[in-house]
């Protein structure tokens, strides 16, 4: 057996290597942590309202390790729609907190854009279509979110204190 010549991509003396096939970013499963659709004014404001609510969103982003010194991470994208009425009435209350778990293989100096940008970018269609498809179902049109620049949020969080924004690692 010592005749034959070593496997491609096998270490001489079988001394150990990082595997060849280590993907930096992997989704490992997404799910909805958390869902809730109000119409407080039901059935009356169906009838009493005249024009398209206005709406405001807000958005979160938030991670965490799923172990201490892991490379696994909860990355939870929190979406809250508020929509009123021209008079101020409160249409709807749409609250969605959608969360993937990852498996990141970045060094350290990345590791949180990664966990604030990238996964948030991807978790992102998948809630869209939630919240659309939730207010739909509640009689109202379809909220439709626009496209979010994470980067350009994960920067402007960074820049009120330096810190990280909503990384919880240990």
């Amino acid at each position: 057996m010592s005749d034959l010549p070593p496997l491609p991509n096998t270490p001489p003396n079988g001394a150990d290597q990082q595997p060849q096939n280590v993907q930096p970013l992997v989704v490992n499963m997404q799910y909805v942590k958390d869902l809730s659709f109000e119409v407080p004014g039901a059935p009356e404001i169906y009838t009493s309202m005249r024009e398209q609510p206005r709406i405001d969103v807000a958005l979160d982003v938030q991670a965490r390790a799923l172990q201490d010194g892991g490379n696994v991470f909860e990355v939870t994208l929190q979406i809250r729609a508020d929509a009123k009425t021209a008079d101020g009435t409160t249409a709807f209350i749409a609250e969605l907190a959608y969360s993937g778990i990852f498996t990141v293989n970045v060094g350290a100096d990345v590791l949180e854009p990664v966990l604030l940008v990238e996964c948030p970018r991807l978790l992102f269609p998948f809630a869209r279509n939630i919240l659309s498809d939730v207010t739909r179902d509640g009689g109202f049109m379809p909220v439709a979110l626009t496209p979010i620049d994470f980067v350009a949020l994960w920067q402007s969080r960074r820049g009120q204190g330096g810190a990280p924004a909503n990384v919880a690692l240990a």
